[in-house]
């Protein structure tokens, strides 16, 4: 098992979808490919349409801007702080740590904007186009292997399935791919798991998702000038762009933002 939904993976990408695949790290700065283009890959035309409209947003700078903007709104929930020694405790070495900080970073980069970008796919323009845009980022870093349920131990991968879950919905079909890296510390995952479980229990996660989601109907909607104009939508993409941007675009917003606060900085 690779992903709950289908997905076309990144090493698996030819022809069109390779291009329109390096065009969108390229263009984002990510380094990686998020679930929802690779997801929207496997819809006919989905992944051109898209990522047709919303190049532009991205390629603007404003879709980063706006998602910078997000991330100081947002102000989720943080989990008690860790305590000296705890990631060794579970197998992150110091060395390990700047790869372990990668994977949050990697995924700030993609779902704050894809979150704003998107959602502006959906709504109508509303407000004015702020004309800021965001600097130039520096390079990502590497990103750890992309895990599947046959990489890892049968309780490594129940792990994974179990934070999915915590502030989703109980029947959540979307795997998020972040843990899916964060699987190569299953030490590490526990501790998160143990860690974000009370914010999930007393809703807070939810109420940061919700906070995420209006935030970025607010951003949206100011972006929604911005996008192209392909024609009409395929068949399936505007329900897959509403099912992701909703639900688990939404969700690990405030999880990765929250994720970044909680490590200690890699030392230098």
């Amino acid at each position: 098992m690779s992903d709950p939904v289908p997905a076309v993976t990144e090493a698996d990408a030819v022809g069109e979808t390779a291009r329109l695949f390096a065009d969108i790290r390229t263009t984002t700065g990510s380094p990686v490919v998020n679930l929802i283009w690779r997801h929207l890959a496997t819809i006919d035309g989905g992944l051109e349409w898209a990522w047709g409209s919303a190049r532009p947003i991205y390629a603007s700078g404003r879709a980063q801007a706006a998602a910078a903007r997000l991330y100081d709104r947002l102000d989720p929930p943080l989990p008690c702080p860790l305590p000296p020694g705890a990631l060794a405790a579970v197998g992150v070495t110091a060395a390990e740590l700047p790869r372990l900080r990668a994977v949050a970073d990697g995924y700030n980069r993609g779902n704050g904007p894809n979150l704003v970008a998107l959602t502006a796919l959906l709504v109508g323009p509303a407000g004015v186009v702020s004309d800021d845009s965001a600097p130039a980022a520096a390079p990502a870093a590497a990103m750890p292997r992309l895990l599947s349920e046959g990489d890892v131990a049968a309780e490594t991968w129940a792990l994974v399935r179990a934070i999915n879950l915590l502030g989703a919905r109980p029947d959540e079909p979307i795997l998020a791919t972040m843990y899916r890296h964060l699987a190569n510390w299953p030490g590490f995952l526990a501790l998160m798991h143990t860690s974000w479980a009370p914010l999930a229990a007393d809703g807070r996660m939810a109420a940061a998702a919700e906070r995420a989601r209006a935030l970025a109907a607010e951003e949206g909607a100011r972006l929604a000038t911005l996008r192209a104009d392909p024609g009409p939508a395929p068949d399936g993409v505007l329900g897959a762009l509403s099912e992701f941007t909703d639900h688990v675009i939404a969700r690990m917003v405030p999880v990765g933002v929250a994720l970044a606060r909680w490590l200690p900085p890699a030392e230098r």
